[in-house]
């Protein structure tokens, strides 16, 4: 064998070499899609009508004094069950308010998407993101409060078939403590 051959036959199983070595370093890092939870259905037990009882605190972060109020919570799946859209409307003989919330699922990150509005000042808020595991969902965002920077986590707990429990609370250390600061407990009136 010349030694040009012998050169261009070492370049060549070098290149094969590192082109499988990068294969597998890629399989390596990659993200097994089969080990992601098909999330697609995780809200399905939220579809349908429910009463609420609803716990909030006046102004979160700043104070101890909680409001009660109750309600109605409608929700019903959109574009074939990739979303859903959640009515609510709440009150007590000191407040009312009424809101939207839409949820979308990303099939790529296997992740559930939340976004609130309220219908006093119709502007959207940021959307938190997350997923369910063991029956249980967890959304998070960020936002400012009392010009702070605040975590805001949803979750979604106690999940039965014809009730279950919604809490959202506040980090201002970021994740190390949690405020819970709106409660709300929910029993199915329709499916």
């Amino acid at each position: 064998m010349t030694t040009l051959r012998k050169a261009l036959f070492i370049a060549a199983g070098l290149a094969l070499g590192m082109a499988g070595s990068a294969a597998l370093a890629a399989d390596a890092t990659a993200p097994a899609t089969s080990a992601y939870h098909d999330g697609a259905h995780d809200f399905d037990f939220n579809i349908g009508t429910w009463r609420t009882h609803i716990k909030a605190l006046q102004d979160p972060l700043g104070s101890t004094t909680w409001g009660e109020m109750t309600g109605t919570v409608t929700v019903r799946k959109i574009w074939g069950g990739k979303a859903s859209m959640e009515e609510i409307e709440a009150g007590s003989k000191d407040n009312h308010f009424e809101g939207l919330t839409l949820f979308l699922y990303n099939p790529q990150s296997h992740q559930w998407s939340q976004t609130w509005v309220d219908s006093s000042n119709g502007t959207l808020n940021k959307s938190a993101t997350g997923a369910f595991k063991d029956g249980r969902g967890e959304l998070i965002s960020q936002d400012t409060l009392h010009g702070r920077t605040v975590l805001i986590r949803d979750v979604w707990s106690d999940i039965q078939p014809n009730s279950h429990h919604f809490e959202e609370s506040f980090s201002d250390d970021n994740g190390k403590t949690w405020q819970p600061d709106f409660i709300a407990s929910l029993t199915r009136i329709s499916p």
